[in-house]
């Protein structure tokens, strides 16, 4: 396969030191080893960033990446965030200026805006056109957020959609049943699943817990976490609620890590349940250390309509890859990685009493059982979704038509 240069366009693209999002430098780095050049195209600013570049462009472990001037938002709900959808959608059509020609044009968004200029300089320069799908916009923002179809923004951003759809050369999607969105948009075409996955040179650089959250994590418990952002679409009301049912078990205890909109809300439900324990949200780095010390691993999203197309959680795969059981509380359709791998055990999403039964049976197993059953996550997680296994897949999108 001969070396292609790729140019990767996502305004929440991040990086390990920047933050979120973190697929498209995984795979970027990947697909390096392979022999290919890759550009990310990402804003200057992001709320999901922890740092923010004062460059234009930097080498960051291969990646160029290339920060196309927006201006500071605030938070994901403000109004001056779809003005920078479309300042960033305007300023893409400018990368000529500043960038070598591309053989390939990923565009990896949220809001489906920047195809267009995308498209645009993909019949220019005659490049591969390839549209990633990890979120499906507008949908999402319909069903989650409450907006309504015939708002002028969800009009033209479904028309971005099915453009995207009808004019990419190929389409990727870490939605494992994403064909079936489509067919509900008239349109019927092939795609390749890409999932998301692990980073094994991450899994390297795991540092220990500081003294004072190692001090938190009672000691001669079953132990039940979760590790991320504490948001309503988490269902970790549900998982609270389970743990009131299994109040009589002394020796199960909740642990929930990480911070969010709703942590204060589940703190004050909740504070009368002693086996709740809410820690704030810890580096990426002693994630797996924090991973160690749990029996059992909770991932769980509320019941939408919109989930029964594929989830790819992140978290998922570092549950899988640290050999701990799983809960898997959503409703995915016949994407279920946990069933695949036969890791865990699977409930419909929000269901409190169901939940409180997983735990009790990965409880009750034994321990013996339990790493039996965490070293299948492991082992699956390990021959399918490690990001340069992931990255030999989308190679092949184009790889094929060479």
């Amino acid at each position: 396969m001969s070396s292609k240069n790729i140019w990767v366009i996502n305004e929440y693209a991040g990086s390990a030191y920047h933050g979120m999002e973190f697929r498209n430098y995984y795979l970027g780095k990947e697909l390096i080893k392979l022999g290919h050049r890759v550009t990310i195209v990402s804003s200057s600013y992001s709320h999901l960033f922890k740092k923010i570049s004062e460059k234009r462009e930097e080498n960051i472990d291969g990646i160029n990446y290339f920060w196309v001037k927006t201006f500071n938002y605030g938070d994901s709900h403000s109004k001056k965030r779809v003005l920078k959808w479309f300042l960033f959608m305007f300023k893409v059509l400018f990368l000529p200026f500043f960038l070598k020609k591309p053989d390939i044009i990923i565009v990896s968004p949220m809001a489906p805006f920047p195809i267009l200029p995308a498209w645009v300089l993909s019949k220019f320069y005659g490049a591969t056109l390839i549209y990633e799908v990890k979120d499906i916009w507008p949908l999402s923002i319909i069903e989650l957020g409450g907006l309504n179809r015939t708002h002028p923004l969800i009009r033209f951003m479904s028309y971005c959609e099915r453009f995207a759809l009808r004019k990419s050369d190929h389409i990727v999607s870490s939605l494992q049943n994403y064909n079936e969105h489509m067919k509900t948009l008239g349109i019927n075409r092939a795609f390749t699943w890409v999932n998301n996955g692990i980073d094994l040179e991450e899994m390297k650089g795991i540092e220990p817990l500081s003294k004072e959250i190692e001090d938190k994590i009672p000691k001669n418990k079953f132990i039940v976490g979760y590790t991320g952002t504490v948001g309503v679409a988490n269902a970790l009301d549900s998982l609270c609620e389970a743990t009131n049912l299994l109040k009589d078990h002394k020796d199960i205890i909740v642990i929930i890590v990480g911070d969010g909109q709703e942590k204060e809300n589940l703190q004050k439900e909740f504070s009368q349940n002693e086996n709740i324990l809410f820690v704030d949200s810890i580096p990426k780095k002693q994630v797996h250390s924090m991973l160690a010390h749990f029996d059992a691993c909770y991932i769980g999203l509320k019941e939408e309509p919109l989930f029964k197309y594929g989830v790819s959680p992140n978290k998922l795969f570092d549950y899988m890859y640290s050999a701990t059981p799983i809960v898997y509380a959503i409703d995915s359709g016949k994407s279920n990685v946990v069933r695949s791998a036969e890791c865990g055990v699977s409930v419909e999403a929000e269901n409190p009493e169901a939940i409180a039964k997983a735990i009790l049976e990965i409880y009750s197993i034994g321990e013996n059982k339990r790493e039996e059953m965490g070293k299948r996550g492991n082992e699956y997680v390990l021959e399918h979704f490690t990001y340069s296994k992931l990255a030999e897949k989308i190679s092949k999108v184009w790889g094929e038509n060479e």
